[in-house]
């Protein structure tokens, strides 16, 4: 069931993503479109109370109820960034908005890149990892392996993230020979699509 209930709760983000973008620019009710984007949150509440639930009538944990709270993690950690990504290119594309920014591919603007992209995900592994520890604490220890696996992922995600950035930070990627100067500095940070768990 909790299973199914993720499943549920992906295909609604991208729903209500939709539905609320297309309010807001092929309706031109932006207010209304706005309202639709911030019932998205109501998905991880829903998710959070049925596995609370599912627990508490002593359902025994496993890894279905560490996967929810990973979703719920990175739903709250990307999710706000993914609704950008989308919008951005939605109103370039429909509604005459500006292009959407690139990130910068060279030098220390695109490890500053990096580094804000690791961010959030960190933010989102660090929410999971809240959530399985407050798991942890309601089912006790002694059930708690499954739960404790899915913390050990989180923490090889922050580590990972950790290399990529700090990768482009000891080794920044140069500018082919002949680019002007400010050619590479002209990147600015932009959204780039993120993997949604």
């Amino acid at each position: 069931m909790i299973v199914t209930l993720i499943v549920i709760c992906e295909i609604a983000f991208w729903v209500l993503l939709a539905a609320g973008l297309a309010l807001r620019y092929a309706a031109r009710r932006p207010r209304l479109g706005a309202a639709v984007l911030l019932c998205e949150p109501l998905l991880e509440v829903v998710l959070l109370v049925v596995t609370a639930i599912d627990l508490k009538n002593g359902a025994e944990p496993d890894w279905k109820h560490g996967l929810a709270a990973v979703y719920i993690g990175f739903t709250l950690g990307l999710g706000r960034s993914t609704i950008g990504w989308v919008d951005a290119r939605v109103a370039h594309r429909y509604a005459g908005g500006p292009k959407p920014v690139k990130p910068p591919k060279y030098g220390w603007p695109r490890a500053a890149h990096e580094w804000r992209v690791a961010a959030r995900w960190i933010l989102a592994a660090g929410i999971a990892v809240a959530l399985l520890q407050a798991a942890v604490w309601y089912v006790g220890d002694q059930n708690a392996d499954p739960l404790r696996a899915w913390q050990l992922r989180m923490v090889w995600v922050v580590g990972i993230n950790l290399v990529v950035a700090g990768s482009y930070t000891v080794f920044p990627k140069r500018a082919p020979e002949g680019q002007a100067p400010e050619e590479v500095r002209r990147g600015a940070p932009g959204r780039e699509p993120e993997r949604r768990s």
